[in-house]
């Protein structure tokens, strides 16, 4: 949809995940992900980029974002973790992610976090309910490292306060027991954010692609 709005649109897969599922290893860990999409900004020379990170990935853009922000001009959160400088996954989301570490931790590879698993209603996967949907979204998921979620990101670049963000809010569907961080502030002399919500499950990328993506296009 982002293409056919005239937009040169990247998906890269990160370590572990997608085509690279088989290199998850025990040292895959945030700054493997990080470094991967800033190796195919580099290897493209791609500049005034609009980043998108969902979920965990808003740890990711984030490191990217202090990594290169001379590449990025504008942040992307959709539901997603939004860290300082110094914090982890586990700091951004400790109800969600201490569950998971503790219970790979209890299992036979103590290093390897599998996916959540399918919710009773309306949850469901992810907050994907329709029974196809679901079963194609089965097909995708696939094991994180547990050094993806306690691995600090690194944000002391300055330049990185003047890159602008847009929050987008997945609401209606979320479980009761997870609190979402209020939008960062902004710092002084840094750029404005906007917050915008969305009628959607978390994968709102599956259940509701015409909106997000007239989002993104507003965004962007």
């Amino acid at each position: 949809m982002l293409t056919r709005a005239g937009h040169q649109v990247y998906a890269p897969s990160l370590t572990g995940h997608g085509e690279k599922e088989r290199l998850l290893t025990p040292d895959v860990d945030l700054d493997t992900h990080v470094a991967d999409v800033v190796a195919l900004l580099s290897e493209r020379d791609l500049t005034n980029v609009v980043l998108v990170g969902h979920s965990y990935a808003g740890m990711v853009i984030s490191g990217v974002a202090g990594a290169v922000p001379d590449r990025i001009a504008h942040l992307v959160y959709v539901d997603a973790m939004v860290p300082a400088d110094g914090e982890s996954a586990l700091d951004v989301m400790p109800e969600v992610t201490r569950q998971l570490i503790d219970a790979a931790a209890a299992s036979d590879a103590p290093w390897r976090i599998p996916p959540l698993p399918e919710m009773p209603m309306p949850m469901g996967l992810f907050g994907v309910t329709d029974p196809a949907d679901t079963a194609w979204l089965r097909t995708m998921l696939s094991d994180e490292s547990v050094g993806c979620f306690l691995q600090p990101v690194r944000l002391d670049n300055p330049a990185v306060d003047a890159i602008s963000r847009t929050h987008i809010h997945c609401v209606g569907s979320a479980p009761g027991d997870v609190t979402r961080r209020p939008v960062p502030a902004v710092p002084p002399g840094g750029a404005a954010s906007q917050v915008w919500e969305l009628e959607s499950g978390h994968d709102c990328m599956v259940t509701v692609p015409d909106a997000l993506t007239d989002l993104l296009l507003k965004a962007g």
